[in-house]
C-alpha cells in the first residue's frame, strides 16, 4: 500500500500505483480531492506529454503545484492516464 502525506493529512492511498521514473502515480480515485486546488501551471515532458498541476491545501496551508497529472498522455505513457503523482515535500511511503 502506497500513501502520499503532507501537512499531517493523507492525500492519497492505494495498493495499485504505477511507478514511472521513481514516482508513484496514484489512481485519481484514490486521491482525496478535498485537498486539491486547480492550478494554471503546466509543463511538457518529451515522452509523456503536457502535465497539468494541482496545489494542495491542508488546514489553511498551501503547497503550490505539488501534484501533477497527464490528462492526455502520449501513447508510451498511456498507463498513467487518470493518475496523479506528488512532489514538493509530499512524503510517499510504500
Amino acid at each position: 500500500m502506497a500513501k502520499a502525506m503532507w501537512n499531517g493529512a493523507v492525500i492519497a492511498e492505494s495498493d495499485n500505483t504505477v511507478m514511472v521514473e521513481g514516482n508513484h502515480y496514484f489512481p485519481r480515485s484514490s486521491v482525496n480531492a478535498e485537498y486539491l486546488e486547480d492550478s494554471s501551471h503546466s509543463s511538457v515532458c518529451p515522452w509523456k506529454g503536457r502535465a497539468g498541476y494541482y496545489s494542495l491545501v491542508v488546514d489553511g496551508q498551501r503547497n503550490q503545484d505539488a501534484a501533477w497529472f497527464y490528462a492526455e498522455p502520449k501513447s508510451d505513457a498511456g498507463h498513467i492516464t487518470d493518475h496523479l503523482a506528488f512532489w514538493r515535500g509530499v512524503r510517499v511511503e510504500a
